[in-house]
């Protein structure tokens, strides 16, 4: 295939370099091989992108009336009310006060749509972009992070899920080294860091240089990428071991004030974990919080999950702001779908896929905005509409990521970090 003429030295370097680092990707092809087609230029990568991100998913489907998107009409409202926060258009539930006196740091999505309205699938498509198919699993943003730009201390994983599920997209069809480490209980860290008892830095070593030694005949015989893959991920488990940065993995190094701050809650102390992982070199952590599937009781249990969300998410944007790691760390906060206006007879709201609330901060957002207007109940948007793959290029364009950069999966078929979505480049300054 000729290469056309326009294809710079630039580019050449640029997709070389991406090739260079693992990125399957259309590496050696002229500009129009990207995946909007031949006449529409990609878009820019942002200057000076986030350097890092945390990821707080609300399991569930967090009932964006009374959270981020509250009305007047009581009889849609039920007990919660909207409260002012000094910013005219920026109004939030009062189950959110603290974030209410920090609306000034972050900017509110309130008109996204999604196609899913089941949790499995909704969970999958806003982690992805792209809808659940039997024969593929997709990367999530974590692993796009890792692809395209790699590991910012290479000691360190780049990529962490704390209280997440087993159902998580993980690294999809990427190499198994950019799937999140799991954390199960943020208050007891990494697990099986130390050598068993009688077990000495020598034996060890031992053992590992024979096991090698017996690998090498498989290896050779089956060299491929994600044979490679877990041997490089013993490796990196070696090397994080006997590395100081392994402190960061535990909080009770942090003082009980700051413990406090972050309220006791599993999500809290991972919002603390999060924090502290970046600190030390991580690039992405997602913390994942449970319960908002509130068909029963939802005056109930949301005051009581949105309490831990504003006293976690205040004290990680005081933080972030105070060690000056505010403007380079993107912050999300996101969910499957919204519930709806309508009050059922168990006090609860159902699932609603029509439109929802999503939040951003640091990382270069425009704080105090609020993006998309619903109508007077919150049942459907009436401007600036944003599709889940849209979100995710907004994400993925304050990351510094390229949106339209084609990457194959095993199979060679073409992939995009967020499946033909534009990004909101307004909300960043």
């Amino acid at each position: 295939m000729k290469i056309s003429s326009d294809l710079s030295r630039r580019h050449f370097l640029s997709r070389a370099t991406q090739s260079f680092l693992g990125v399957s990707a259309v590496g050696s092809l002229p500009d129009w091989a990207f995946s909007e087609g031949g006449n529409t230029p990609p878009t820019p990568l942002r200057k000076n992108p986030a350097k890092r991100a945390i990821y707080l998913y609300m399991d569930g489907g967090m009932s964006h009336l009374d959270t981020f998107d509250p009305k007047d009409d009581r009889g849609v409202m039920g007990p919660t009310k909207r409260v002012q926060t000094g910013i005219d258009e920026l109004s939030l539930s009062n189950n959110l006060p603290l974030l209410a006196k920090r609306a000034d740091k972050f900017a509110v999505v309130r008109s996204i749509a999604t196609t899913q309205g089941a949790h499995k699938q909704g969970n999958y498509f806003m982690h992805t972009s792209y809808e659940i198919r039997s024969s593929i699993r997709h990367p999530a943003m974590g692993a796009w992070l890792l692809k395209f730009k790699g590991r910012a201390n290479p000691s360190m994983p780049g990529n962490v899920l704390v209280n997440g599920r087993p159902s998580h997209p993980g690294a999809g069809f990427f190499e198994a080294s950019l799937s999140p480490l799991s954390i199960g209980n943020p208050e007891e860290g990494l697990k099986n860091t130390t050598l068993t008892k009688g077990m000495t830095d020598e034996k060890f070593d031992f053992n590992r240089t024979l096991a090698e030694k017996l690998d090498v005949p498989f290896i050779e015989r089956y060299d491929q990428k994600n044979v490679r893959a877990y041997s490089d991920m013993y490796d990196d488990a070696i090397q994080l071991m006997r590395s100081s940065d392994l402190v960061g993995f535990d909080i009770s190094k942090e003082p009980e004030e700051a413990r406090k701050r972050y309220g006791k809650s599993s999500f809290g102390q991972g919002c603390l974990l999060a924090r502290r992982l970046l600190q030390h070199g991580v690039s992405f952590v997602e913390v994942d919080m449970g319960g908002w599937d509130t068909h029963n009781a939802n005056f109930v249990n949301v005051p009581e999950l949105a309490k831990n969300l504003d006293v976690a998410l205040s004290a990680l944007l005081d933080d972030l702001i105070s060690m000056g790691m505010y403007d380079d760390t993107l912050v999300i906060l996101a969910t499957e779908f919204g519930r709806t206006p309508v009050i059922n007879s168990n006090a609860g709201r159902d699932h609603h896929a029509s439109c929802f609330s999503c939040v951003l901060a640091g990382g270069g957002i425009k704080g105090g905005t609020a993006y998309g207007i619903t109508d007077e109940r919150a049942a459907k948007v009436l401007e600036k509409p944003l599709r889940i793959c849209d979100f995710n290029a907004t994400i993925a364009y304050g990351l510094g990521l390229p949106i339209e950069q084609v990457v194959f999966s095993p199979s060679q078929r073409p992939f995009t970090v967020a499946e033909k979505g534009k990004p909101v480049t307004e909300l960043y300054v």
